[in-house]
C-alpha cells in the first residue's frame, strides 16, 4: 500500500475527530425537524419530456425551508407492486440531479427515485439566501457570519429531510424500505439524511464531505472543494481570534455529529488517498455509526471513481 499521508488505517481505525461539537447540538436539530414538519410542501408534479416505457419521470417541487422551492427529479416504476421499496440520490458539490439514465436501473428493479437538486448550486432548485456576511466561494461558510440557523447547509440538510418524507408519505412507497445514497458532498447528504430521517432502512454513502473541519484546516487541506474555510479565515479572521468560535459554529452542519443518530444500516466506500476529503474526515463520521456498518476501503484510489463501488452499493440496496 502507498504511504499514507494522512493516517496509518490502524489510527484511521480509531479516530473520532477534531472539530468541536458544540453544546446545544441536538436541541438545535431536533427543533430544526420540527420546523419542517411545519412547513407545507406544496408538491407539485410535472411530467418530463424524457419518459420510458418502465418508469414515469417527472419533476418535482416542493417548499423547503426559508420557502424556497426546490427540486428533484422523480421516477415512479411501471406495473410492479404497491407499496415498493424507494432510493433517495444526493449529488456532489456543485452539482445537480444528473441525467435519467443512472437512474432507471433501480426504477427496473421496481423502485421509486428521488434525486435531489442542492439549493444554490448546478440544478433547478431555489436559494433564497437573506443571510448577513459573506457568500463569496462556498455554501459551507454561508450564513457563518449570522445565526447557526441560516447556515445554508443546515437549509440542505432540512431539503434532504423534507424529500424523504414527501418519498415516505406517498401511497407508491413502503416507508420501511427506504435507502439513501450520493457521493462526495452527496455522501455527506446521504449520512446526514439518514441520521435526521432515523426510518431511512439503507445508507451508501462514498468519501463523504462535510466532516471534521478542523482537521481539514490543521493538516493544510483547505483547498479544492474545502478552500472557501481559507478564505474566510484570511478575510475575516486573518489573526484567528475567532477560530474557536468559527469551527464551534461549523460543529453544527459537520456529518460527523449527526452520525450516532443512524438507525439504518451503511455501507460506505473510502479511498485512502484522498486528498480531497482526507480519509480522516471520514473516519472520524464512521466510527461514530452505532448502527450496522461496512466500510469498502480503496488503499491506491483518492476522491475519484472506484472501481465496482457502485455495483457493490446496487447489490447492497436489494436488500430493501
Amino acid at each position: 500500500m502507498p504511504l499514507m499521508f494522512d493516517m496509518p488505517l490502524d489510527k484511521l481505525k480509531s479516530y473520532h475527530g477534531r472539530n468541536p461539537r458544540p453544546a446545544d447540538f441536538d436541541q438545535f436539530w431536533n427543533s430544526s425537524i420540527e420546523e419542517v414538519r411545519l412547513i407545507n410542501p406544496e408538491i407539485e408534479l410535472i411530467p418530463s419530456e424524457f419518459q420510458t416505457s418502465f418508469a414515469e419521470c417527472l419533476d418535482l417541487y416542493f417548499t423547503g425551508t426559508e420557502g424556497a422551492r426546490i427540486h428533484a427529479k422523480l421516477l415512479h416504476p411501471q406495473n410492479v407492486a404497491e407499496p415498493h421499496p424507494a432510493i433517495l440520490m444526493f449529488h456532489g458539490y456543485s452539482g445537480d440531479a444528473g441525467d435519467w439514465f443512472d437512474k432507471l436501473g433501480y426504477a427496473a428493479m421496481g423502485y421509486t427515485v428521488a434525486a435531489l437538486d442542492c439549493r444554490g448550486q448546478g440544478g433547478l432548485s431555489e436559494d433564497k439566501g437573506d443571510v448577513k456576511g459573506n457568500t463569496l466561494r462556498g455554501h459551507i461558510i454561508r450564513g457563518l457570519d449570522d445565526s447557526p440557523q441560516k447556515l445554508l447547509f443546515r437549509q440542505i440538510f432540512l431539503d434532504t429531510v423534507q424529500l424523504a418524507n414527501i418519498l415516505m408519505e406517498m401511497p407508491e412507497v413502503d416507508k420501511n424500505r427506504v435507502g439513501a445514497m450520493g457521493g462526495s458532498q452527496g455522501g455527506a447528504l446521504t449520512l446526514a439524511c439518514a441520521a435526521l430521517v432515523p426510518e431511512i432502512k439503507l445508507a451508501a454513502p462514498v468519501f463523504p464531505f462535510l466532516c471534521d473541519y478542523q482537521r481539514i484546516w490543521e493538516i493544510d487541506l483547505a483547498e479544492h472543494a474545502y478552500e472557501e474555510l481559507k478564505d474566510y479565515f484570511r478575510r475575516f479572521d486573518p489573526l484567528h481570534d475567532r477560530e474557536d468560535e468559527i469551527f464551534t459554529k461549523l460543529g453544527y452542519i459537520d456529518v460527523q455529529h449527526l452520525c450516532p443518530r443512524i438507525r439504518g444500516e451503511v455501507l460506505m466506500g473510502i479511498g485512502l488517498m484522498d486528498t480531497i476529503c482526507p480519509p480522516s474526515t471520514q473516519f472520524a463520521a464512521f466510527n461514530k455509526i452505532k448502527s450496522k456498518k461496512s466500510l469498502a476501503i480503496y488503499p491506491d484510489y483518492g476522491h475519484e471513481n472506484l472501481p465496482g463501488h457502485q455495483d457493490k452499493i446496487f447489490q447492497f440496496m436489494t436488500q430493501l
